[in-house]
């Protein structure tokens, strides 16, 4: 590849790059929007994996207290092992523990708190579930990751989230559904018009909790929890502990059990590198990229609603199967570019940061950063669609 330049070293030790001219340099620690470009470097992800000693769990999903038709759905899925967060947050949130669970994206946190509540409305039928996610994709994820786990029980669910019609929301809520999950603007919007009642809620999810702090939802979750006057049972969890995520711990949870299954910033099977594309066409080097035989499933992340719009919109004049996903596109467009790069229809899936950690499908090959994130925050949350569940995945990042 001509585009792509491993890092190679000198005898010295001192490390070097190299432009199409082949004259040498010495890395300067170069910057991508004030992040230290060595930080998108790791080529020993796959490799340092398989010298790290296997997770050996303490359960089998055929182990754990719940009952047989969820069990039979979890099979159905393929699913025989739990995950670290699902091995060792199930048995606490069956015992009814308030828990923090602190664990890298794409670790199976969904099952984690999925599977455990699903059997609490088993054994209760009074119970009510609410979920409070940063995002429509993640929102619209979770409601179909309860759907395979709750097949055949009859139990409903409604995924609340703004870009899409209230109406048939609201409609829904006037089922009694076991299952809320929303987006805190929406969810809000729904209790403004008297139709969605916290106070039936017992149990009461934050996933991602660090995303939802970060994108300026504080306001709305203490508000909304604030309503939750029945509340009993509340889990969080996180990528990260800030002193507010702390904060709202100690103002809601009671005596909460933590469960940390983190093993780095970045998962160690993702390989990252940097592509430099200096003085070529920014498209051009994507595209070459993209017409190699393992370049199967990617995701790229552009900077802007517009640019990510005008980059798809290029790729596929060039040939490429491309769609986008961004802010400016109704919930129904966006939906429809996730199923087809879902089930393959297209090759590539080009997105801004907001969808970043909504986006969870499996076999992404992929994750190529054509605009530099933000922050290095950003930067984990892009990157994290790869390599997940244990499989291997590849990140790279555009740079001068």
């Amino acid at each position: 590849m001509t585009t792509h330049f491993k890092s190679n070293r000198s005898p010295r030790g001192r490390q070097f790059s190299r432009y199409p001219n082949n004259r040498p340099f010495r890395r300067s620690a170069p910057k991508a929007r004030g992040i230290d470009v060595s930080r998108f470097i790791n080529t020993k992800g796959p490799a340092a994996e398989e010298k790290q000693e296997a997770y050996v769990p303490t359960h089998h999903f055929v182990d754990f207290e719940i009952d047989v038709r969820i069990k039979g759905n979890i099979m159905k899925k393929g699913y025989i092992t739990p995950t670290p967060i699902q091995d060792q947050a199930i048995p606490l949130i069956l015992q009814g523990r308030d828990l923090i669970g602190i664990a890298n994206t794409g670790t199976g946190k969904t099952g984690a708190f999925l599977i455990p509540l699903l059997q609490k409305v088993v054994n209760n039928r009074n119970e009510r579930v609410l979920i409070i996610v940063p995002t429509r994709e993640l929102a619209q994820q979770i409601d179909e990751e309860f759907k395979g786990f709750a097949q055949g029980s009859g139990f409903l669910s409604l995924c609340a989230v703004g870009g899409a019609n209230i109406n048939p929301q609201m409609r829904r809520l006037r089922e009694d559904p076991y299952f809320v999950i929303g987006t805190p603007g929406r969810l809000k919007d729904l209790m403004d018009r008297k139709v969605l009642d916290l106070s039936k809620f017992q149990t009461v999810v934050l996933d991602e909790a660090d995303r939802m702090l970060d994108m300026g939802f504080i306001r709305d979750i203490k508000f909304i929890l604030s309503h939750m006057s029945n509340l009993k049972h509340k889990l969080f969890f996180s990528a990260t502990l800030s002193r507010e995520i702390e904060g709202l711990i100690g103002t809601f949870l009671t005596n909460p059990a933590r469960v940390s299954v983190k093993t780095g910033e970045t998962a160690a099977s993702i390989r990252q590198d940097i592509v430099r594309v200096g003085g070529k066409v920014k498209l051009d080097v994507l595209c070459e990229l993209l017409g190699k035989p393992d370049f199967d499933k990617v995701l790229v992340f552009g900077r802007t609603k517009h640019g990510v719009e005008k980059l798809a919109k290029l790729l596929k004049q060039r040939g490429i199967a491309a769609e986008s996903i961004h802010g400016n596109k109704t919930q129904n467009k966006r939906q429809r570019a996730l199923d087809l790069f879902k089930r393959d229809h297209v090759q590539v899936l080009v997105a801004t940061d907001v969808a970043a950690r909504g986006i969870d499908i499996d076999g992404v090959s992929h994750v190529i950063n054509y605009d530099a994130p933000t922050t290095y925050e950003d930067y984990v949350h892009r990157i994290g669609r790869t390599g997940r569940a244990g499989k291997r995945g590849s990140a790279l990042t555009f740079v001068d």
